[in-house]
């Protein structure tokens, strides 16, 4: 599943389109094409790993869910497989393999934007808080709950709780105030550095947990296990890495 950090370098791609007007749509979306043709897109937002294309009256929501992905004005992939195709004057945009909605612009004050943790507006203290509200709940769950952390996924969960010590099934409520600081903060700090390194074409270079054999601190292997009500795959160091 794209995480956040990818999420931003396809909004820098799409941003060529702003101010320009759908001159034709395709692809297997069932809703009323012509409720998008000719109109100018205005904005594009992220929240997490979701993607909102704005016009006038409505917006349009993107998420790639665990296989979607996208390309820019030339399309490669089968038909088949294209949720969603916008033509521009400047150029096209096409989603595959994605969910596809269209809602009203009052959807957007739903979204608590300050979740997002790589929004300039992300509020630490509102995130802390919302641990603080779920003491039973396990750090990894508490990572992928976009909820709390929105962008967050499976890469990023491993690799800060590879950085902070902090084994995946810890409950909330038994780590100390300083590693929950230490796990906002490095989730922030990570997922920045997951988009450097993407942009660099190097993000599994740095990998030190995820889908690795052995801990590059002790050099023991690392478990590899399901962890959490997501049930996603974790891999951590027993020794370096603590169960609270």
């Amino acid at each position: 599943m794209p995480e956040g950090p990818t999420i931003v370098l396809m909004k820098e791609e799409l941003r060529k389109f702003i101010g320009q007007k759908v001159i034709s749509i395709a692809g297997t979306v069932k809703f009323d094409h012509k409720l998008i043709a000719d109109k100018k897109l205005k904005e594009i937002r992220l929240y997490g790993k979701q993607t909102y294309l704005i016009f006038d009256n409505f917006n349009i929501r993107i998420h790639l869910l665990m296989f979607g992905s996208y390309e820019i004005d030339e399309q490669t992939k089968p038909d088949k497989n294209l949720r969603i195709g916008l033509t521009f004057k400047n150029g096209k945009a096409f989603f595959y393999t994605c969910s596809v909605k269209l809602l009203p612009n009052d959807f957007l004050e739903t979204i608590d934007w300050e979740a997002d943790v790589m929004s300039d507006i992300w509020d630490p203290k509102k995130t802390k808080a919302k641990l603080k509200d779920n003491p039973e709940m396990m750090v990894c769950d508490a990572l992928m709950d976009q909820d709390i952390f929105s962008g967050v996924g499976n890469i990023i969960k491993n690799e800060t709780l590879f950085r902070i010590g902090v084994q995946p099934e810890s409950r909330l409520g038994k780590i100390p105030a300083n590693k929950i600081n230490e796990l906002v903060s490095e989730a922030r700090n990570y997922s920045f550095d997951f988009l450097k390194w993407k942009r660099e074409n190097t993000l599994k270079k740095h990998w030190k947990a995820h889908h690795k054999k052995n801990c590059p601190v002790c050099g023991q292997p690392l478990t590899n296990k399901i962890t959490g009500k997501y049930k996603r795959r974790s891999f951590y160091c027993e020794t370096d890495q603590k169960l609270f």
